[in-house]
């Protein structure tokens, strides 16, 4: 399972990057993965007419999307479509920081996983 890896370099540029889920048991037809740090969760829906300037995020944490897509560009430029049921591992707290904007102009129903 891939993990979208949004962060910051040390000049303070944000990048993309893809991070494996490690599987640490298997059971019953699945694979788990070890517990991870969390702290709350957040509910939040965004309008099809989304377009947020650069920003960076506001904290650490995990972005699950439900349902819509949303395009995050890095500061280097790369830009990810981030669909439904994608995992978003936000990280460039500091710098310059992103891009964000609704596809296809549909509202997008997300999940955010503080992990600070």
């Amino acid at each position: 399972m891939r993990i979208h890896n949004l962060y910051c370099d040390a000049n303070g540029e944000s990048h993309w990057r893809d991070v494996e889920v490690q599987w640490v048991e298997e059971r019953n037809f699945s694979k788990l993965s070890a517990r991870l740090p969390a702290n709350g969760i957040i509910f939040r829906e965004t309008s099809g007419d989304y377009d947020l300037s650069w920003h960076p995020a506001p904290r650490r944490q995990y972005i699950i999307n439900l349902d819509g897509g949303v395009q995050i560009t890095a500061s280097d430029g790369q830009a990810r479509v981030i669909n439904a049921g994608e995992v978003v591992l936000v990280e460039d707290i500091t710098g310059k920081g992103h891009l964000s904007k609704s596809v296809g102009g549909k509202m997008r129903r997300s999940i955010f996983v503080p992990v600070e």
